[in-house]
């Protein structure tokens, strides 16, 4: 779901209630964000349209494959329509495995590849996670696949989300252990979905996020969306083709570095400086991909983009990764 800083809209057309869910409305827009900046200087034209068309594409992936979510429509070009649940922040009244109708405030971040500019490295080599972590024997390589798909929590409702273990993932969703077990299946479900389409269309799916809630009736739903670009890592010739061209960009100019150290002072978000604006080519070179990734994705041509794979060359050109020239 939204939060302050999210680079969508929602509109609630019908607020939920303690016994009844709502009806909400997310209204997709060209912002991006990175490194919990919130909204960059710049906009990414047809992004949001683009994101918003895989993610109703995905949700109909998820509904054929049995998987529970919160969507209920998509309203062209760039909205999607769904059941809208309560919010509870759980430092404020904290939840119980009994509750229904609301959002579990957690993030839940998979792992199926760790490629080179993911959290992890960065974190294994700061000392902030140890490879048991996450179920590995050693530190990975970059580029390293996973023999079985790494789970790991953030919180969602605070304004910097943060790292949690399984234990207070478990307290801050008010989940009992049988019901974290099945939001872990449910998750590894997502993936394999994703990850086995991101195949059909000649890319690899690296890793991802998705979020959840209890309906009125108490069962786990997918909510928010899953395996677009921009909660999905997804590589095409080991060439990113996500968001992740913008965190490559920041981070090569230092900016990751001085977020990550205002963060550890404690620094209010509202007090940090303006970010640069991207170089002009990169914005339309990203914008290029999102169009071209949508169109591959879903097999519409909605912009009559170029091919992926020729959009994605020009901007790793232009966005080296970590450890390019």
């Amino acid at each position: 779901m939204p939060k302050r800083y999210s680079t969508k809209n929602l509109v609630a057309r019908r607020e939920p209630e303690p016994g009844r869910s709502g009806v909400g409305c997310f209204e997709f827009t060209d912002d991006y964000s990175v490194f919990h900046y919130g909204k960059m200087p710049d906009r990414i034209p047809d992004k949001g349209e683009a994101c918003c068309r895989i993610a109703a594409f995905n949700f109909d992936l998820f509904a054929r494959a049995g998987i529970p979510t919160h969507y209920r429509a998509f309203h062209p070009p760039g909205r999607l329509e769904f059941t809208l649940l309560r919010v509870i922040d759980p430092r404020l009244h904290p939840l119980a495995p009994a509750d229904v109708n609301h959002l579990i405030p957690l993030q839940v971040i998979f792992r199926n590849i760790i490629p080179p500019g993911s959290s992890v490295l960065r974190r294994l080599a700061l000392g902030r996670l140890t490879p048991a972590d996450i179920g590995l024997d050693a530190p990975p390589r970059p580029g390293a696949v996973l023999d079985r798909p790494a789970i790991e929590y953030t919180t969602k409702l605070e304004e910097i989300d943060r790292f949690i273990d399984r234990g207070e993932a478990a307290e801050t969703g008010g989940l009992d252990d049988a019901q974290q077990t099945a939001l872990e299946e449910r998750t590894r479900a997502v993936d394999e979905i994703v990850t086995e389409h991101a195949r059909t269309v000649g890319l690899v799916h690296a890793d991802g996020k998705v979020e959840f809630g209890r309906d009125d009736r108490g069962e786990l739903i997918l909510v928010d969306h899953a395996g677009t670009p921009d909660e999905a890592r997804l590589l095409l010739d080991g060439a990113h083709v996500s968001k992740q061209v913008f965190r490559d960009h920041y981070a090569a100019s230092g900016l990751q570095d001085r977020v990550e150290e205002w963060v550890r002072e404690g620094r209010p978000r509202a007090t940090w400086p303006a970010p640069p604006p991207l170089p002009g080519d990169v914005v339309d070179l990203a914008a290029e991909m999102y169009r071209s990734l949508c169109e591959t994705w879903t097999g519409t041509r909605v912009w009559g983009a170029r091919p992926l794979d020729q959009v994605v060359r020009r901007l790793a050109d232009a966005v080296p990764a970590p450890g390019g020239a």
